[in-house]
């Protein structure tokens, strides 16, 4: 192959060298303008433009926070607000559990729960549950009844398991697990999971 025909213009008039260096140009052109598109969306959002304010009581406590329309209540409360961390972010799509709450006394999924759902509701997370030192019964029933074992999925389980007994939906084995199979435990704690709930469910009556 001649050396000469990397330079040699083709049919359409254009060499390959000047081809692929009009690329080059090109790209470096279209950069800075890439760039400009990038930055401008975090700017916009640091001048608040969009969001939108949502007050909600958060285990007892009256909250005010500002947020973008699409933000998950899981994420508000794991990202926004303080020590609430007990929130678990498990499969993100609604599948596993770990992320269930309580929105004015009934369980949701928080990673499918729009915050600005919440505005004048009160949310209780698992960090609400206990008065003080003191455990709610479905808290000691889990201890007491070993359980779990990673701990990942318990807050959610013990959100909806609170929720069940209040529903009415926990007076037989089969029933709490019907109830309960929204909730995964990836470390398969299910039967002592029926226990605690079992001797909860007596605690809470």
């Amino acid at each position: 192959m001649n050396p000469q025909d990397d330079a040699a213009p083709g049919r359409s008039g254009v060499s390959r060298r000047g081809f692929l260096g009009g690329g080059a140009v090109a790209a470096a052109t279209a950069a800075p303008l890439l760039a400009t598109v990038a930055d401008a969306t975090p700017a916009a959002a640091a001048e608040g433009d969009g969001l939108v304010a949502v007050r909600v009581a958060v285990n007892g406590e009256p909250v005010t926070v500002r947020v973008d329309p699409r933000a998950t209540l899981l994420d508000t409360l794991r990202e926004r607000l303080e020590d609430l961390t007990g929130t678990k972010k498990g499969c993100d799509r609604g599948q596993c559990g770990a992320c269930t709450v309580h929105v004015d006394g009934r369980r949701v999924l928080s990673c499918l729960t729009l915050m600005a759902t919440t505005d004048g509701r009160e949310v209780t997370t698992i960090e609400g549950l206990a008065d003080g030192d003191r455990l709610h019964p479905m808290q000691q029933a889990f201890v007491e009844n070993d359980a779990f074992q990673c701990g990942f999925c318990t807050s959610g389980q013990i959100m909806s398991a609170v929720a069940l007994v209040e529903e009415g939906r926990a007076n037989s084995d089969d029933e709490i697990r019907e109830g309960m199979s929204g909730n995964i435990c990836r470390c398969s704690a299910y039967p002592f999971i029926v226990d605690a709930i079992r001797d909860a469910r007596e605690a809470m009556r």
